[in-house]
């Protein structure tokens, strides 16, 4: 259940289309739903948080995933991410309508229907960042918040990231993923008077440390608009900055 399917089960209450005692049991089912001993789903999420639950594929067997995926996906939009292309298969066949994107290894269908002030622009260090970043622009499709990509601009060529920052301050809020110093979130909390989610990302040689030194980076930032979010957690910036355009 999220805010619109309340509201209309509201007014239907109100009108007399639906019974009182049928809204009852309706809202008895909301706050959780039971799948034996494999999960516990929080239904009630989109209507607390605008947002319903987010399905972690990672160390899920097919067999769970399809389960989970057939309840949630009959309350409102769904969206998985981790999702391998083996296991992608059995969950796309349980959803019908469901699109599988083997860039964010995400899996998503429907949109939330809640209104958004403005885009997010989401932007990457470099090509290799990519799928971190389009795990945040699915994320914000189904948030039904407009993404901008402004993808490849780092510190390496600063000049692209300067002849696209008109796109950035459109944005309500910017997402940056970048690897090897993490230098790009920095550069772009100078140029913006937005929020920027720094995503540091597992891409560079040795001394990056798979993504640490990039963590660290960015959490030293001079720059005080800069927040940072979990290594490749492209999600977690996505929805963040989601909730911000929402305002």
């Amino acid at each position: 259940m999220n805010e619109t399917t309340l509201r209309r089960l509201l007014k239907r209450v109100a009108s007399g289309a639906t019974p009182l005692d049928a809204a009852v049991a309706a809202l008895k089912a909301a706050p959780f739903e039971r799948l034996g001993d494999v999960a516990t789903l929080d239904t009630h999420r989109a209507l607390r948080q605008g947002m319903p639950e987010v399905v972690l594929a990672d160390r899920k067997s097919a067999a769970q995933l399809v389960a989970i995926v057939k309840r949630l996906a009959a309350h409102g939009p769904l969206l998985v991410t981790r999702l391998s292309p083996e296991k992608a298969v059995p969950v796309k066949r349980a959803v019908k309508g469901s699109i599988y994107d083997p860039v964010s290894r995400t899996l998503r269908r429907g949109r939330m229907e809640l209104p958004a002030l403005g885009p997010v622009a989401v932007c990457c260090a470099g090509t290799s960042d990519v799928p971190v970043c389009e795990e945040a622009v699915v994320t914000l499709e189904v948030m039904g918040v407009e993404a901008l990509r402004v993808y490849d601009v780092g510190v390496a060529g600063i000049h692209r990231l300067l002849a696209r920052r008109e796109e950035l301050t459109r944005a309500r809020a910017v997402v940056v993923a970048a690897g090897m110093e993490g230098a790009l979130p920095s550069v772009v909390g100078g140029l913006v008077g937005r929020p920027v989610i720094a995503v540091p990302t597992s891409v560079g040689y040795g001394a990056s440390l798979g993504g640490i030194a990039a963590l660290l980076a960015m959490l030293n930032s001079c720059a005080p608009n800069v927040t940072v979010v979990n290594i490749d957690n492209g999600f977690g910036a996505g929805f963040v900055a989601g909730l911000i355009a929402r305002g």
